[in-house]
């Protein structure tokens, strides 16, 4: 199935190379979870703050189960800080 993934700010740079702006089309396992696809990119946990799959925000202790279904668009940020 395809997912497609974007990831904003600083964490652009744990996409990969070939990708186009700040997302990439990504081929998934049927029975794939929120969880495994974040860690599949090896971004540090305490930069992985609001998550947004079809740009609903999944909580923290609901992404390692939450299954992701053919057309999905999970998007992450990173903490933001300003003044």
């Amino acid at each position: 199935m395809k997912v497609t993934f974007k990831l904003f700010a600083s964490l652009t740079d744990y996409l990969p190379p070939e990708r186009k702006y700040n997302a990439i089309e990504l081929e998934v396992a049927t029975d794939t979870v929120l969880g495994e696809l974040i860690a599949h990119f090896n971004m540090p946990p305490k930069l992985v703050h609001l998550v947004l799959v079809n740009g609903i925000y999944v909580e923290p202790s609901d992404r390692a189960g939450r299954k992701l279904v053919d057309g999905d668009v999970v998007a992450i940020w990173p903490p933001v800080a300003g003044g």
